[in-house]
């Protein structure tokens, strides 16, 4: 992937995502897995990796903030996730991928 710039717009950096093969879109389902929202393929916390984030923070209202992840699943779906920051999170999104983070720095503290 290209070094990060910065980026203004959530249509911009999905743009260049999708140009980079990024093209799943990634929803969390109520039973607290990732899935695929065209293949309904579904993933779990260990089959998952965050390749990279962007945050934005909106134009009019720095309450209007949101990230978004660039993910990659063990069998090759890449794709996308995104979410709201403050009280318009949806905690779901946010579980599923604080336990990735979690799984992630793991895997990093093993490896050494």
């Amino acid at each position: 992937m290209q070094d990060k710039v910065e980026e203004r717009s959530l249509v911009n950096v999905l743009n260049r995502l999708r140009n980079d093969g990024y093209k799943c879109d990634f929803k969390v389902s109520g039973e607290g897995r990732l899935c695929n929202m065209e293949s309904q393929e579904e993933f779990a916390p260990e089959q998952v990796r965050i390749v990279d984030f962007y945050r934005f923070e909106g134009e009019s209202d720095p309450d209007d903030m949101s990230i978004l992840y660039a993910i990659e699943t063990h069998n090759g779906h890449k794709g996308t996730i995104s979410n709201s920051y403050g009280p318009y999170a949806d905690t779901n999104v946010d579980s599923f991928l604080k336990q990735v983070e979690d799984l992630g720095k793991n895997l990093d503290k093993r490896d050494k």
